[in-house]
């Protein structure tokens, strides 16, 4: 099953590049260009200039050439021993304090259809081709691939927290008040434990799927190319790897908006909602999310159907039997998400808003912020938008069993994790 190893990881030099805290960025895809030269001005020394690099005539040759010389000033310096490391995140979510746990290390990389590691969601190739030129540059991994596994007894877990009671050798709190620790584990009689742990269990792709196809893709290609060998380092990737169930697990939902649809009638989409759901009209949001909650906590499929000026209509599902009968192709943990009801049942048939169409976001956006589906209807940038309920974990897990995929934008796990406290130089054994 899955093979993990311990590796000596690249990381910062904090005595020459400054405060880990202004050297550390979140993940490339959700960073807007007034934030990337804000970071960078903080310090020049930023991860992200390496890990979404726009200098120079060819921005990823560039990254090479500030890696080199990053290395060569002893701002990035290797680990002297294997490790596998730590990792924590203490956060605020649905108003509580929690925090979650897991190890970074290398693991072995695996196609999808060996069923060792498998994903959740489509992809989208101009990303994979992005990160593929940035690793063919820099032979580098700077952020983690983030992925689960099951462990019934804890047992990894446990040994996490007991590596982990010392004071951390990082620690920082970034701007949303995200506080991010690192430990770094050497012994080899537990890194031999740990590797131990996961040599009968499946990993399930939570975060990074187009980065760890783009490993893959990197692997054949250095193959192909004569630059590497079976066994070698190309061969592994740097994730972080998290108990299933751990308590501090967040995923939240990502809400749709709907734009620029000609014809669009409240009315008219109404009627053909009630052949599947019962439609109830709300007034005021302040409660949506927890009426939505409640169905959520009963088992039913709920939406919130937000027209703007504080209405919306409560949309619950009547028979999950339609969904058997609609696609029959699909295993039912893919039948039965919350997505594939809403993009099947309303989304497709009733907006005629097909698979391709919501692939290219054409009509469709996604935000993870309530507020944002709330307020984009109100100003006019939007004609509706659905509230959602978050996939559960559980879900997730059954259809990567079943060897599906959900559609896009079906899940997100909070918090992040930042880039730039360890990273994998592929070069280094």
């Amino acid at each position: 099953m899955a093979e993990i190893k311990a590796f000596r990881g690249m990381r910062y030099n904090t005595e020459k590049a400054g405060e880990i805290s202004q050297l550390c960025c979140p993940p490339y895809d959700i960073i807007s260009e007034e934030q990337r030269l804000g970071y960078i001005s903080e310090n020049e020394y930023n991860i992200i200039r390496l890990e979404l690099p726009k200098e120079g005539e060819n921005p990823y040759q560039t990254a090479r050439e500030i890696l080199d010389m990053w290395r060569n000033r002893g701002v990035l310096v290797s680990e002297d021993k294997p490790a596998i490391y730590v990792y924590e995140e203490e956060f605020t979510a649905y108003g509580e304090r929690k925090s979650i746990k897991g190890i970074i290390a290398r693991v072995h990389l695996e196609e999808f259809e060996k069923g060792i590691i498998l994903p959740h969601e489509f992809t989208l190739s101009k990303a994979k081709e992005d990160r593929l030129n940035l690793m063919k540059a820099t032979n580098c991994n700077f952020s983690q691939i983030y992925a689960l596994y099951m462990d019934s007894e804890h047992t990894t877990l446990a040994t996490i927290d007991n590596e982990s009671k010392d004071t951390p050798k990082l620690e920082f709190t970034d701007g949303e008040g995200v506080t991010h620790r690192l430990w770094i584990v050497t012994d080899e009689n537990v890194i031999a434990k740990l590797c131990a742990d996961f040599a009968d269990r499946k990993l399930y792709i939570a975060d990074g799927h187009h980065r760890y196809e783009t490993a893959l893709n990197y692997r054949n290609y250095c193959r192909e190319n004569g630059l590497s060998k079976v066994g070698d380092p190309c061969d592994y990737q740097m994730i972080y790897l998290v108990d299933m169930e751990h308590p501090g697990l967040v995923v939240f939902p990502t809400h749709r908006l709907v734009r620029d649809l000609p014809d669009f009638n409240v009315e008219k989409v109404l009627d053909g909602c009630r052949e599947y759901f019962d439609v109830t009209e709300m007034n005021g949001t302040d409660n949506m999310e927890s009426e939505l909650a409640k169905l959520y906590d009963e088992g039913k499929k709920a939406f919130g159907f937000y027209v703007g000026n504080g209405k919306w209509y409560r949309l619950v599902l009547k028979n999950l039997d339609i969904m058997d009968k609609l696609l029959p192709e699909l295993s039912e943990p893919s039948r039965q998400l919350d997505v594939t009801v809403l993009h099947s049942l309303v989304l497709e048939r009733i907006f005629g808003i097909d698979k391709e169409n919501m692939a290219n976001q054409i009509n469709l956006t996604y935000t993870k912020f309530f507020s944002e589906a709330v307020e984009g209807v109100d100003n006019g940038k939007f004609q509706c938008s659905f509230v959602l309920n978050p996939t559960r974990v559980t879900e997730i897990r059954d259809v990567a069993a079943a060897g599906e995929k959900m559609p896009q934008k079906s899940t997100y796990f909070y918090p992040k994790m930042i880039t730039g406290m360890v990273m994998n130089d592929i070069g280094v054994e």
